[in-house]
């Protein structure tokens, strides 16, 4: 800073104001300034900067996997809005291990990061109740946190789910099935909650053979799926508790000899394109990345109050074809 100074003909302290964005400077001296440090490749010092303000200005994103499309939105924006303040984001996966998300999340409370947004995949937050009461800010979202209460920002998975199983039954089906994640995980079992409702609703039962949760590994749902399309009274729609579970789905029912409705839960890419194509209730991922990153900072600033809050984003259903396919008579 001592060269840029003297090259720029001005004090440390304007240097300082420059680097760090601050009022107070002509135009004409940040232009000087800003050419003396392009001209000697000057780079702040975070380090040295950490030490002054406490702050790194940098947050971590804790996914379940980023290699699953839901994700990738949903980063993007957290990304988005950390850039516009300023801050770096970090970004890992927890492979829907309890054990990894704790590694992980305490990985980036060691690096000092100076707040987090967090997927779950445990029922137990306990173990950040020392980082938090330390300062560090923390966001849940898409599911919310286990044994403490923290901001959370969720998608309306019952609500979702009711509408598409409603929408099959507004076109003649009575005998749906169900196929989800593991009920253990939040939104598996708020889209199962929905699908009981919707067909407690319209006044229709559900057999046990119609309901199915567990990974939503192929293997796994082409081995319930077939026995729930076959017998005297097979089902004659599904509802795809998330897009893993739809892919899978639409692969069986091509070589399946009798048309069967299908509404997944959330959209994937190329659903538009086949044949029939797939309709879906859309989560608002992007939304749901922006809404977490935006109260975050806002708790960073100093700007939103005490209390836990608990934001809740509607979805949308996407009629595209196969949803609307009649019972087959």
């Amino acid at each position: 800073m001592k060269d840029v100074a003297a090259r720029a003909g001005v004090g440390l302290k304007t240097v300082s104001r420059v680097v760090n964005e601050e009022p107070g400077v002509t135009p004409d001296t940040v232009a000087r300034v800003q050419a003396a440090i392009d001209a000697l490749g000057f780079r702040r010092n975070d380090s040295a900067r950490l030490l002054r303000t406490r702050r790194t200005s940098s947050v971590g994103l804790v996914l379940e996997d980023l290699a699953d499309p839901f994700y990738a939105p949903l980063s993007r924006a957290v990304e988005d809005v950390a850039r516009a303040h300023g801050a770096l984001l970090f970004t890992g996966s927890s492979a829907e291990d309890p054990r990894r998300e704790q590694e992980l999340v305490l990985a980036f409370c060691a690096r000092r990061v100076d707040g987090l947004i967090v997927v779950p995949a445990g029922d137990d937050h306990r173990y950040l109740t020392p980082e938090i009461e330390a300062g560090v800010a923390t966001v849940f979202v898409d599911r919310p946190a286990g044994r403490i209460d923290a901001d959370v920002v969720l998608t309306d998975n019952a609500g979702g789910t009711r509408d598409g199983v409603a929408h099959l039954i507004a076109h003649g089906h009575r005998r749906i099935a169900f196929i989800g994640d593991q009920s253990g995980i939040h939104t598996a079992a708020e889209r199962l909650r929905g699908y009981r409702e919707a067909m407690a609703a319209a006044g229709l039962p559900i057999r046990p053979e119609w309901c199915s949760m567990g990974p939503t590994t192929p293997d796994r749902v082409r081995a319930v799926l077939g026995p729930m399309l076959e017998g005297p009274e097979p089902v004659t729609a599904l509802f795809a508790g998330n897009n893993r579970v739809t892919v899978t789905a639409v692969r069986v029912l091509s070589g399946h000899p009798v048309p069967v409705a299908l509404v997944g839960f959330d959209d994937f890419e190329l659903a538009d394109l086949l044949n029939p194509a797939v309709t879906v209730v859309a989560q608002d991922s992007p939304g749901l990345g922006r809404s977490a990153a935006q109260l975050l900072f806002r708790r960073l600033d100093g700007i939103a109050d005490d209390s836990p809050r608990r934001v809740e984003l509607a979805c949308r259903l996407i009629a595209r074809g196969s949803g609307e396919i009649p019972p087959h008579a």
